[in-house]
């Protein structure tokens, strides 16, 4: 079921015409009683009954928000025009919201695509676009939208792990633009037929569950270790590579391969070292 636009009209005209209108029914049924005519206050008293049951073709639409219409449970159409309108008093009106608006979801627990115990929430910011689809798709769209974004992200997040030892592969934490949009497309798959669009959808909260949590912070302080050590090394054979070259280039001295040896041991002891190294004079030589 599709929305359709009901007519309606302007309510601010019919308003000052119904006004005259009662005054007129007020002066008939004075006018009546006055007369003692048999039958004299009925015609004011019909009047006023007859304009009473049409005004409550009344009512207001709010900027970003509509009405649907119904007819003795028969979808006729919305009205989204703003302001004081009136439609057919037989009508029964159901106030939508048009706005954009956002929830945060509960954190929940479930495992990445490794298998390991995560935590994570989302933001889903989203509006109506079909008042129909929304009203009658649905038994409650607000709590659909809840429920199918809860769903989704527990989907997606099975998809992918925690963090990536390969930096191709795409996982939660590093790549975030791309979880993000998958996360809205997983949502918007579900929320379409209830006439629902998802303006964005982002991770809000991502962390790996309690019981895990201290034996990953020593994996990843661990990995982060073991990178740092890596480009430790590697600046430290660049800078002894380049050493001897100069050395042998501007023929300062020169070295068999085993003094060459030694100086690229002391030098990468003294490079890569944790802590300051305290220079022992050799009085002597290396064969000695």
């Amino acid at each position: 079921m599709n929305e359709r636009i009901s007519r309606s009209l302007s309510g601010i005209p019919l308003l000052f015409a119904l006004i005259a209108a009662y005054a007129f029914a007020i002066w008939l049924f004075i006018d009546g009683a006055r007369s003692r005519a048999p039958g004299g206050p009925l015609l004011g008293i019909a009047l006023f009954v007859l304009l009473a049951f049409l005004s409550k073709g009344f009512f207001q639409v709010q900027p970003n928000r509509a009405k649907v219409m119904q007819l003795f449970g028969r979808y006729v159409g919305t009205v989204r025009e703003e302001g004081l309108r009136w439609t057919n008093p037989f009508y029964a009106k159901r106030d939508v919201s048009l706005r954009v608006r956002n929830f945060e979801s509960s954190k929940l627990k479930v495992n990445d695509n490794d298998g390991n115990p995560i935590e994570i929430a989302a933001v889903v910011v989203w509006q109506v676009v079909d008042t129909a689809e929304a009203v009658f798709q649905v038994d409650d769209y607000e709590n659909f939208v809840h429920i199918q974004s809860e769903a989704a992200l527990r989907q997606m997040a099975t998809r992918y792990p925690y963090d990536s030892h390969d930096t191709d592969s795409p996982s939660l934490r590093s790549h975030g633009k791309e979880v993000n949009a998958h996360l809205r497309d997983e949502i918007q798959e579900r929320l379409a037929r209830a006439g629902v669009d998802v303006v964005e959808a982002r991770i809000s909260h991502l962390a790996y569950a309690q019981e895990i949590a201290q034996a990953m912070l020593q994996r990843q302080q661990a990995g982060a270790i073991i990178a740092a050590r890596s480009r430790i090394v590697e600046g430290a054979v660049s800078m002894v590579e380049m050493a001897l070259d100069q050395l042998s280039k501007r023929g300062v001295v020169t070295l068999d391969e085993e003094r060459k040896a030694a100086m690229v041991s002391n030098l990468l002891v003294v490079l890569c070292g944790e802590r300051s190294t305290q220079p022992v004079v050799n009085t002597g030589t290396l064969h000695h």
